[in-house]
């Protein structure tokens, strides 16, 4: 997998670049908000989701972690690909996602196009878990590395809702540690 690419915009419009590294040139699909992010620079880190189908491998990319992060949680959600989760970025910022999940907020993704409301609802429900509670004053900066544990934890082949009260118990002891500590962390208790 490709965790981010360091190069030369070559191209740059609202819903793709062409990052050069090296001669290069990979096609990168981006939010809006990532688009926004880049500015008029020449030259940019861009973090990357790489997404293979069995017609295309697909590159998301963007400008923050967290935003990629954030955009990882919507795939997993059932019903939301990467076309929706990029258009979800491109109309919130992934601290808008947070807060709007955080809150229940289903008016704001039904806004966004193509998101109805079983989707919305599906979205709030199973990423209310992941990315925080309400009122949870250390949210923000742990869900999206309890979110990446929480992926990796699935990929393993755990069950997400013991993955979930595992990685609750770790956070509420120590809510500073990193992706990796919260992962090994999480195996010694499972």
């Amino acid at each position: 997998m490709i965790a981010y690419l360091d190069g030369k915009l070559v191209e740059k419009t609202p819903t793709f670049l062409v990052v050069d590294v090296n001669g290069v040139g990979y096609h990168v699909h981006v939010s809006l908000n990532t688009f926004s992010a880049l500015g008029s620079v020449d030259k940019a880190k861009i973090f990357i989701h790489q997404v293979i189908r069995e017609d295309a491998h697909l590159l998301f990319g963007f400008a923050t972690d967290d935003e990629r992060t954030v955009f990882k949680s919507l795939l997993s959600v059932n019903g939301v690909g990467p076309n929706t989760a990029r258009m979800i970025l491109s109309s919130l910022t992934h601290s808008e996602v947070l807060l709007a999940i955080s809150q229940g907020n289903v008016a704001a993704f039904k806004r966004i196009k193509g998101i109805g409301e079983k989707t919305a609802q599906r979205i709030l429900v199973d990423l209310a878990g992941k990315m925080g509670k309400s009122g949870d004053s250390g949210t923000k900066s742990t869900s999206p590395v309890m979110a990446e544990a929480l992926s990796a934890l699935l990929t393993l082949g755990f069950e997400k809702n013991t993955i979930e009260k595992t990685l609750d118990k770790i956070v509420a002891s120590d809510n500073n540690l990193t992706v990796e500590q919260l992962i090994k962390a999480a195996l010694k208790n499972m």
